[in-house]
This record gives C-alpha cells, structure tokens and sequence, in this order.
C-alpha cells in the first residue's frame, strides 16, 4: 500500500469509496470532510483508537454546525 497517496486507514487507491473521493465528489468543506474522514478510518489507524477518531469527528461536526449558526 502507498501510505503517502492512498493509505489503507483511507480505503486504499482500489476502494470507490476512499475518503477523498467521497470528500472530493460530495463537494464537501474543511470541516464535514474531516468528519468523512475521521468517520471512514476510525479504529483502522495504527495508533488512534475507534474512540479518538469519533471524538475528532465530532469535533469537526460540532465545529460546522458552530459556524452555521453563526451565519
């Protein structure tokens, strides 16, 4: 696997559904793209616990919803 372009923790170059071409074709933001993204690889990368990357998800998801009540 090339842990720089397409990392497994990410769904791998051969996986439709990678978290950057998820992100890229739903067209999403700074924000909901990290939630995608921490959703997607949670408790896959070595290091990071299935709890720590739904509490950075949720960090991000907070973070959006912060901004759009503040529009």
């Amino acid at each position: 696997m090339d842990n720089v372009n397409h990392p497994a923790h990410y769904g791998g170059a051969d996986n439709a559904y990678e978290a950057i071409k998820v992100i890229e074709a739903w067209n999403l933001d700074f924000c909901l793209g990290n939630v995608v993204k921490y959703i997607s690889r949670a408790g896959k990368k070595k290091g990071n616990s299935l709890i720590q990357d739904l509490e950075k998800a949720k960090w991000y998801l907070e973070r959006r919803i912060q901004e759009l009540k503040n529009e």
